[in-house]
């Protein structure tokens, strides 16, 4: 394993888009140390800013206050990546395989256009989870990300598939444009959830206030949240599948666009 300690503050943004294990895989001691990362256009040595402890590994652990520390993890397809405390923007950015895990909280635009792999993030995270980079037609298109706390604007903005947990509240447009996949939200979310939706399908575990374009079709114990749910498990998620507690409603839409998704939100008895 390697092993990162952060041991210098700083007020500008540090971009580490090689602390990645593909990269740090086959590299030596000294080899890792003088990674480039970039404050600004300056470049320096990863050891500047880190302790470097290990060699040729794809498990990395980093440990400090890494909340100004971006693009950790980016594009990674093997290894895990631990960070002891929170982390920067752009956490596992179109990361294809493996695992991150932050135990304290993210910035905006974790996983965003991510194809595979899984990030669990303790606490809190920013806005544009999942979602795809401005101009971007595609965002997630597969993996799964967890949010042990609250969430900002636009999760899942324009995802194409796989997975989003989110544990705490989510503000507005979550599933914004939204082309497929699977968005939970076990504490509900504010207005405009799933506007101008094509496809996909959100969950809420408490009651949402929808748009007028999203029209009540029925309500029911889907086999699709059975299977759901079985998937989950694993992960912490439980979705309540005994009709005897409730019944989910599902509401079609947007029929704005015109789309073809759908929101369920669970209906205690």
């Amino acid at each position: 394993m390697i092993s990162l300690t952060l041991h210098r503050q700083f007020t500008v943004p540090l971009e580490c888009e090689n602390v990645v294990p593909d990269v740090t895989a086959g590299l030596s001691h000294a080899e890792v140390a003088a990674l480039p990362v970039f404050m600004g256009k300056r470049q320096y040595r990863l050891d500047e800013f880190f302790t470097v402890e290990g060699e040729r590994s794809d498990q990395l652990e980093i440990a400090g206050d890494c909340a100004k520390v971006k693009w950790l993890g980016r594009g990674m397809s093997r290894g895990r990546l631990t960070v002891r405390g929170d982390a920067g923007m752009h956490l596992g950015s179109q990361m294809s395989g493996g695992t991150i895990e932050v135990t304290g909280n993210a910035s905006d635009w974790v996983g965003a256009e991510m194809r595979g792999g899984t990030i669990t993030v303790g606490g809190n995270a920013g806005g544009q989870i999942g979602a795809a980079y401005r101009g971007g037609t595609t965002g997630m298109r597969g993996g799964t990300i967890i949010i042990g706390g609250a969430a900002g604007l636009e999760v899942g903005m324009r995802m194409k598939r796989g997975t989003i947990i989110i544990r705490g509240p989510v503000r507005d447009f979550a599933g914004l444009q939204m082309r497929g996949g699977t968005i939970v939200l076990e504490s509900g979310a504010e207005i405009r959830t799933g506007a101008w939706m094509a496809r996909g399908t959100i969950l809420s575990l408490v009651p949402l206030q929808l748009l007028p374009t999203f029209h009540y079709a029925c309500s029911d114990q889907p086999v699709v949240v059975r299977l759901l749910s079985r998937a989950l498990q694993p992960l912490g998620t439980h979705l309540p599948t005994d009709s005897a507690q409730g019944t989910w409603d599902r509401y079609a839409g947007d029929s704005s666009v015109p789309g073809k998704g759908e929101i369920l939100v669970w209906r205690p008895a």
